[in-house]
């Protein structure tokens, strides 16, 4: 059976520094589309790494 595990105040603060410096990226490049799509793949890969799918979370 699959264990549930809750995160840790670090492991928040640790994932909204992430999103946060993500947002920066995207607010301060030149090409934001190009960015934009950077930081999808990249999530993306990041939630399939963990077995989730991705497939219907496009919009």
């Amino acid at each position: 059976m699959e264990e549930i595990r809750e995160m840790t105040e670090k492991e928040q603060i640790a994932i909204l520094i992430d999103q946060y410096t993500d947002l920066q990226r995207i607010k301060a490049a030149t090409d934001k589309e190009k960015e934009v799509e950077y930081q999808i793949r990249a999530t993306k890969a990041k939630l399939e790494a963990m077995g989730i799918v991705t497939e219907d979370l496009n919009i």
